[in-house]
């Protein structure tokens, strides 16, 4: 699991910086001409900032121990949805705002993949709880 999540977020970080340079030299140029609004710049701004925080974090978590990350599966597969459905629900809308398609059915996809994260940074606190370090009920003791 650690080599799949660590190839997934250096490709999601990857395509973030990517996509944020797209959107510093070419889209920015759309919402000075109209061809898209400022509302949707700023959740295309949002989706790439929050793809490269989740991919940074994924990698980070990735250097933890593996006793102090007892759900990692669970972690990384909630990371991998949440940047998925999140940033990728409002890539196609900005793209459909572009394009002048029709793309609301995206739009309630954006939220599950926010609880995906929300559920994700959630599992890894439960986990640093449930962690025990070593020779940590022998200077209780002592107290």
């Amino acid at each position: 699991m650690r080599k799949t999540a660590t190839v997934f977020a250096s490709i999601s970080g990857c395509i973030a910086v990517i996509l944020g340079a797209l959107g510093a030299h070419g889209l920015s140029k759309c919402v000075d001409s109209g061809l898209i609004s400022n509302e949707i710049f700023h959740a295309y701004e949002t989706a790439v900032n929050y793809q490269l925080l989740h991919s940074i974090a994924m990698i980070g978590i990735m250097s933890l121990p593996s006793k102090f990350t007892m759900y990692l599966k669970t972690i990384n597969y909630l990371f991998i949805t949440g940047i998925i459905l999140f940033s990728g629900s409002i890539y196609i809308l900005v793209m459909g705002d572009y394009l002048k398609m029709n793309v609301m059915w995206a739009g309630p996809i954006t939220p599950l993949g926010g609880l995906c994260l929300i559920s994700a940074w959630f599992v890894l606190f439960i986990s640093t709880l449930k962690y025990k370090e070593e020779g940590t009920a022998n200077n209780a003791q002592k107290l």
